[in-house]
């Protein structure tokens, strides 16, 4: 395949995707397909590689349906959607510089003690001084949401790539959500918050439309 060839599909793919509203409940992801998407996900990149994120793959009927009474943006979805995914954010506190889930990714990141420690250094003088976060729990939380919404946008243009629809959800009510999941015994509210879901399938009905988009000479600006 050329180079062409191979942008040409990726092109197509976006032009695929939409928000879909709902699925075609007869027809369910292959687990192998579904893995490739979580895939995706794994390798996403983030801040400081330290990936403050989980994923709920939402298969559960009774909490799906508990779920879909605090979503007003998933009346459709929750109850057809082949598998419902539900992004979970490290809440600010699990990402100080010495909170265990960051001393946990530099083991994963295989760093020496030295480079720990150069590291260590380094991300706290980001929190405090570069984008001075580090002392407002709020936006600490917000900032491991904006890592999770990478890997959110490159689940949804793999399952573009291979035919499968999907679409992201903000319309809920975020306290109400992670109260059902924490009654439900899926969630820790201390150490995650819920910033987004994510719902995958195959359309029922083809788009009303379209996709309508600004140019591109409206939206980007070349500095020489």
């Amino acid at each position: 395949m050329n180079h062409d060839q191979t942008k040409q599909q990726i092109i197509d793919a976006f032009q695929f995707r939409h928000a879909t509203k709902s699925f075609d409940p007869t027809k369910k992801i292959l687990a192998d397909d579904f893995q490739f998407i979580l895939e995706t996900a794994r390798l996403s990149p983030s801040s400081f590689g330290y990936e403050p994120w989980n994923l709920l793959v939402m298969q559960n009927e009774a909490v799906r349906n508990d779920i879909r009474d605090v979503s007003w943006g998933a009346q459709g979805q929750l109850p057809t959607a082949s598998h419902y995914v539900i992004f979970l954010a490290r809440t600010g506190g699990q990402m100080q510089p010495d909170g265990a889930h960051v001393k946990h990714m530099m083991d994963v990141l295989g760093l020496s003690d030295e480079a720990k420690a150069g590291r260590t250094k380094r991300y706290g003088l980001f929190l405090e001084e570069d984008f001075k976060i580090g002392d407002n729990e709020k936006a600490m939380t917000d900032w491991s949401a904006k890592q999770a919404y990478i890997a959110l946008g490159n689940m949804m243009s793999t399952a573009a790539q291979i035919g499968i629809d999907s679409c992201p959800i903000e319309g809920f009510d975020q306290q109400a959500v992670e109260q059902i999941l924490e009654r439900h015994g899926v969630l820790d509210r201390s150490v995650f918050t819920v910033p987004v879901m994510v719902a995958f399938g195959y359309r029922a009905d083809e788009p009303k439309r379209s996709k309508q988009r600004r140019c591109l000479d409206e939206i980007v600006t070349f500095v020489d």
